[in-house]
């Protein structure tokens, strides 16, 4: 048992982030030193957690020694600890590159906003109170703000404006989901959820489904499906490389609601609400993955193309969510993790080259950039794991995606070679003209020089060696997945950790 260690990954970025505020902000070193340090232990403390949710199953903290489902409790579970290992492997990374090319030099605060950043995402997934839920989101959403306007800039202001302003009307839509939900069930806390969603007298029937279907366009805002994506591409674009890089695993907090209440609360087997979320969820994720697909193909700079990718990720997780089965969760699961992966590499190779060439425009050929050779062979790997090409994990993960929709093959699998094929041929392009036609058609000369900056390409080595251990490792990992994914359609130990009293 895990006891107090289950809410470190909370509190110990909450506490280095208000000291960081208060005692350090005027020396950038200890905030380096500081905040790396702490990073680096939360990544120690979610292996730990991980190790221990494979071993002795699922594990509740009571916050103010409250029971469920009247206080407030963190559970810690396979999914759980898998996503908070996830955030704290990309956090360390993220943070080594914004160190090596001074991108928290930039602006004020960026060490203590990343560690609140950091806070709400890990508190997201360990939540097990839907109210909660929404409070790390809040926290989440005002850190990113910070960090998503870091180094200011007219451009970056005006997306932060929007994303702000779109996720606000997500939060107002959860309210009122989660408003609605409470005065039918009497209860937020998702274990309660989970046998009181089952039982529903009849006449709440018609509320509760409009509540659920209110659930999932705000888990849909999060992870960015169409038609409610509209605020990724501009704010991922405009975000600093290293901001982006973690925002990467944010959209993924929309994915892992989904999988939570879509499997635990809303199943298909349950009366209520029937398969009506998948129902609505399968043609909105194939849309996602076809305008991603559209975009790549079609953007004009490397960030909107990065960003374009990260929706098309989006759409591929949430057709193996929508078909709420266990083989459909655990392929999900494991293109989650490769996605993250492939798109933090992405978005910190395209801040490589804007960095060393003011611009990532691909409608022009201009001069070669320092270490060219490098970027160009990172770039690459990052290229073929994000299309998904063999032999890296992103090919691994599409194939167990469509083995798991085969009954509905006709569509889905079409549509996901078909967008398959149109990210290659825009990558391939992007690749093209940053990397070749540079020296095939710009004008002639040395590439300018250019501080090594060593610890950035080691950051983005350690993102595409993860995505290597993640192939080569498929098997046991797979298995892994497929453990975890069992244990939620089967949510019985989970429900029994929370300890809920008897109903009478």
């Amino acid at each position: 048992m895990m006891g107090h260690w289950v809410i470190a990954p909370v509190i110990l970025p909450a506490i280095v982030g208000a000291a960081i505020v208060l005692m350090m902000r005027h020396d950038l070193l200890l905030q380096r030193v500081f905040s790396l340090a702490s990073t680096l232990a939360l990544l120690g403390i979610s292996v730990a957690l991980l190790v221990a949710a494979s071993h002795e199953g699922p594990e509740m903290y009571r916050l103010g020694n409250w029971p469920a489902p009247f206080g407030i409790v963190l559970m810690l579970d396979r999914l759980s600890a898998l996503m908070v290992t996830l955030t704290a492997v990309l956090a360390v990374c993220v943070q080594l590159y914004a160190i090596s090319t001074d991108w928290d030099t930039r602006g004020r605060h960026f060490h203590a906003l990343f560690q609140f950043q950091v806070m709400g995402i890990a508190g997201a997934f360990l939540t097990g109170d839907a109210f909660n839920l929404f409070v790390f989101f809040e926290v989440l959403l005002i850190a990113s703000y910070g960090l998503m306007i870091h180094g200011a800039g007219r451009d970056r202001l005006r997306a932060g404006v929007q994303y702000v302003a779109f996720n606000l009307v997500g939060s107002s839509l959860f309210l009122f989901a989660l408003a609605a939900i409470y005065s039918i069930t009497g209860t937020l806390n998702i274990a309660d959820l989970a046998v009181k969603a089952a039982a529903l007298p009849e006449g709440d029937a018609a509320l509760f489904r409009v509540a659920a279907v209110m659930l999932m366009l705000v888990f849909a805002i999060k992870g960015a499906l169409v038609p409610l994506h509209f605020w990724l591409p501009a704010t991922y674009a405009h975000a600093p490389g290293p901001v982006a890089a973690l925002f990467a695993v944010m959209t993924k907090i929309g994915a892992y609601a989904a999988i939570r209440f879509g499997v635990m609360v809303l199943p298909p087997t349950n009366p209520v609400t029937g398969s009506l979320i998948a129902d609505l969820m399968l043609p909105a994720a194939l849309l996602t993955l076809i305008i991603g697909a559209l975009g790549v193909l079609g953007a004009g700079t490397l960030s909107r193309l990065s960003a374009f990718a990260a929706i098309a990720s989006m759409g591929t997780a949430f057709i193996a969510i929508s078909a709420f089965t266990p083989q459909g969760t655990a392929a999900a699961l494991y293109y989650i993790v490769h996605s993250t992966l492939a798109g933090a590499a992405l978005f910190l190779i395209t801040d490589l080259v804007v960095d060393r060439r003011a611009h990532d425009r691909l409608t022009e050929a201009l001069p070669p950039i320092a270490q060219a050779g490098l970027i160009a062979g990172l770039f690459m790997a990052a290229a073929i794991a994000t299309a998904g090409m063999p032999p890296l994990s992103g090919f691994v993960g599409k194939l167990l995606v469509l083995d798991a929709l085969r009954g509905q093959a006709a569509l889905v699998w079409s549509v996901i070679l078909v967008t398959s094929f149109l990210i290659i041929l825009g990558l391939a392009r992007a690749g093209s003209t940053l990397f070749w036609k540079d020296h095939a058609s710009a004008p002639q000369g040395d590439a300018p020089a250019h501080k090594a900056e060593a610890l950035s390409f080691v950051a983005v080595g350690m993102l595409l060696s993860g995505l290597v251990l993640h192939t080569v490792l498929a098997g046991p990992i797979l298995h892994w997945m497929e453990v975890t994914a069992a244990g939620l359609h089967d949510p019985g130990a989970y429900i029994a950790a929370n300890q809920l009293p008897e109903v009478k």
